[in-house]
């Protein structure tokens, strides 16, 4: 599936973003900048379901992961992806093979809450969140974060969450096939404390981000970008 894609910079190095849920490729709208900025051509897509790409019948994982193959140029000098963008970067990162590789709270182990429901399927009432129940939600968020929030979910499929329920419990665990960061929230609730030194194991290195909700580069922007101090 070919996917829109919203384009910042004219550099010689590439950049690619791939954003989380319920998101699309407009909340990458200071983080696009600022690497273009430090000389990168950035490009980051609206994934099935998201933005202005086309929808599906289902959403199974593989079909995010090869629609941003399809779409994106192959050997990218850095790709980030947060959450949702994370698994599907995890999933496409053999393929792309990427310079750097940068994971923002991926969400590789979806988790099931109390009762045992999935936490995709909490996620699809969202659509219907209004801009004073968004800020409520997210008291860092700036007016203008919020304003781009409610224009998201208008463009949002929520049938992608209840896809993914289906998947909730499984262990998507990319290996770090090409040098890798995992950066986290505080606390996160996709990654815990053992998650974190498993992964460090493994050869990524992980770095949290104090006192940053799930959406990191959203919330706590100056914090998210020093926090790739190294990997930019």
């Amino acid at each position: 599936m070919k996917l829109n894609t919203r384009e910042w910079g004219r550099g010689d190095r590439l950049a690619i973003l791939i954003h989380g849920i319920m998101a699309d490729s407009q909340c990458w709208w200071r983080v696009g900048p600022a690497l273009a900025e430090r000389g990168y051509r950035v490009i980051a897509v609206d994934l099935p379901g998201h933005g202005l790409s086309p929808r599906a019948a289902g959403y199974p994982p593989e079909l995010f992961a090869s629609s941003v193959v399809e779409t994106l140029p192959a050997a990218p000098d850095l790709a980030i992806g947060h959450s949702l963008g994370g698994l599907t970067l995890g999933l496409a990162v053999e393929r792309l093979r990427p310079g750097r590789a940068i994971y923002s709270d991926p969400a590789w182990r979806l988790p099931i809450m109390e009762g045992g429901v999935p936490l995709t399927d909490m996620m699809a009432a969202a659509a219907a969140l209004t801009g004073e129940q968004i800020a409520a939600m997210h008291p860092g968020f700036s007016a203008d974060e919020v304003a781009v929030e409610v224009e998201m979910l208008k463009h949002w499929d929520p049938q992608t969450a209840l896809s993914l329920s289906e998947v909730a419990g499984s262990d998507f665990t990319p290996a770090p096939v090409v040098p890798s960061l995992v950066q986290l929230a505080d606390p996160s609730f996709l990654v815990a404390p053992d998650y974190a030194a498993e992964l460090a194991e493994k050869g990524f290195e992980v770095r949290t981000v104090t006192g940053a909700e799930h959406t990191i580069h959203r919330h706590l922007f100056d914090d998210f970008m020093t926090g790739l101090d190294g990997w930019i």
